[in-house]
């Protein structure tokens, strides 16, 4: 998967970065624990395993707490209160009403608070490896004073893996990339003031106020937080669930995070993937690429030269599968020249499409229709029939007829998963509906407008086409804009009320009213007609 965006939150003078990942009906928001680095995070196979999974059915946000990560550094460490308060900074930059909140470890206790503050913010709390008091489950006095002098003595080098998955402390990859996440974490000192902090949780007197639906989730063996830490949580919660999966890591990104990806699922959205259908699906981008007008060109060629041209277009279309990497086995060119393909990367299925669009164009009269989505495919052997279905092959061949001859359309999803790339796109005023089956969402749409990372390459006709220019990007203001922020000033610029824009978006009023400001602020606009002023000479009115 390619790496999220990451962009910058505020409260008050504090910058805490974020980033969203996939385009699912519900909110969930990540807590992570010590410490992160949500660049760094993308690099462990296991932790994009996992927010892979969980991205595949809600909308992910993801953040790097104050004082951590590409967050600011911070003096002091801060309260589990101001920690609290940057999630809701962060939830109403992304225009995030309600969402079910994952507190992992040392984040569990302030997803807790949390949810007991803004229970009508919280739609469901899950608390992984979390704990009630640290002192009475994690580490008394003395091993805490044994612990901060470790970090002051080793901090970099991978000192926790030992304490958080002993069983892996031998391996040297591994260790590297723990090092890493060390250094990239946190200062030794902002670790050190980690651990006082925490050394002085205890949420015990809260847990009765929470009253929002809440799993608590615990490994069997988990070698750092005491067995007994789960069931109290669960037993003093109202209602909540107790969830023990197997494993002995403490890191929810650690060992099989299947089982952990499960629970969570089942309880944001009610339905338990079976164990076949986890084992026989991968999320994938999937691309659907039609022969635009064939009627047209059967019509002016007659049907014997139109079949042989059809012909040749297969032999060229499967060229440039062959010389593109990321491409998942069971591609299938149907009769009428239709393409089916699936990727494991976004970036790169869009490039294939740009490819593929180019290869036609001297061969099919109108070129092809692309569209690209993002889904769970059958992981089926090459040449077996479904290699390719499931639910986002129908959306994509859906999106591939409401594109135009010669282009290439995406979901919203593909365009949240290939930020950073130097794709750009160009919203569509059109969405796509889909069924309950899929969420009942309405599918934003987006027409390929560029690539800035693509080298000059010669057209057709033997000219040199240069890569887009730096200048074709979004001004720095409107640049800082979320994609929702940018559809909401879309709107503003013709003239749309709040209540209006929030009817077009299916969204509250309130939510449009903060992203307004949040768009007036970024801009540096002293009213909605000096933002729609902006708006319109960068093209997006």
């Amino acid at each position: 998967m390619a790496r999220p965006q990451t962009r910058y939150a505020r409260n008050g003078e504090v910058h805490l970065a974020y980033q969203v990942v996939g385009n699912g009906p519900v909110d969930l928001v990540y807590v992570p624990g010590f410490i992160n680095n949500l660049d760094l995070q993308w690099e462990h196979e296991g932790y994009a395993h996992l927010l892979t999974r969980l991205a595949a059915f809600s909308r992910l946000i993801l953040f790097d707490k104050r004082g951590t990560g590409l967050s600011d550094p911070v003096t002091e460490a801060p309260t589990l209160e101001q920690r609290m308060d940057d999630v809701r900074a962060i939830m109403d930059t992304v225009g995030s009403e309600r969402a079910f909140l994952v507190g992992a470890s040392e984040g569990g206790a302030m997803a807790a608070l949390f949810a007991a503050t803004y229970p009508d913010r919280t739609r469901g709390l899950v608390l992984y490896g979390a704990y009630p008091s640290f002192a009475a489950y994690v580490s008394g006095p003395e091993k805490t004073e044994r612990f901060l002098a470790e970090i002051e003595a080793d901090w970099g080098t991978g000192m926790m893996l030992g304490r958080f998955d002993p069983v892996h402390q031998s391996d040297l990859d591994l260790r590297s990339w723990w090092s890493r996440h060390e250094r990239l974490g946190a200062s030794p000192r902002m670790a050190q003031q980690l651990v006082r902090m925490n050394a002085s949780i205890d949420i015990r007197p809260i847990l009765p106020a929470i009253r929002v639906p809440t799993l608590v989730l615990h490994r069997a063996g988990d070698t750092w937080i005491g067995h007994e830490a789960g069931p109290f949580l669960a037993a003093h919660i109202p209602g909540a669930r107790l969830a023990t999966v197997p494993g002995d890591a403490h890191p929810i990104w650690m060992g099989d995070v299947g089982p952990v990806a499960d629970e969570i699922e089942a309880f944001v959205t009610g339905q338990r993937p079976s164990v076949a259908g986890v084992a026989d699906r991968v999320l994938a981008t999937v691309l659907a690429a039609e022969v635009a007008d064939p009627e047209r060109g059967a019509a002016a060629l007659g049907d014997a030269a139109w079949c042989a041209r059809l012909d040749r277009w297969r032999v060229e279309a499967n060229a440039v599968l062959a010389a593109r990497s990321g491409v998942r086995p069971g591609a299938s060119l149907l009769p009428d020249g239709t393409l089916l393909a699936s990727f494991d990367g976004p970036a790169r299925a869009v490039r294939c499409a740009v490819a593929l669009r180019e290869a036609a164009q001297h061969l099919l009269d109108r070129g092809l229709r692309c569209g690209l989505h993002v889904g769970e495919v059958a992981a089926a052997p090459l040449g077996e029939v479904g290699a390719n279905a499931g639910l986002a092959l129908h959306v994509a061949r859906r999106i591939a007829a409401l594109a135009a001859p010669g282009e290439v359309l995406v979901s919203g999803t593909v365009r949240d998963l290939v930020a950073g790339s130097g794709l750009r796109f160009r919203e569509r005023e059109t969405r796509l509906p889909l069924g309950p089956e899929a969420g009942g969402v309405r599918l934003p749409l987006l027409a390929l407008a560029g690539d800035d990372a693509a080298a000059p390459r010669p057209s057709g006709k033997g000219v040199s086409v240069p890569a887009p220019r730096q200048s074709d990007a979004l001004p720095p203001g409107l640049a800082e804009l979320s994609p929702r922020e940018r559809e909401v000033l879309r709107l503003m610029a013709r003239g749309l009320s709040n209540p209006a824009i929030a009817a077009s978006l299916g969204v509250s009023e309130n939510t449009v009213k903060r992203q307004a400001t949040n768009v007036l602020l970024k801009l540096g606009a002293p009213s909605r007609s000096a933002a729609a002023a902006l708006a319109a000479r960068a093209g997006l009115a």
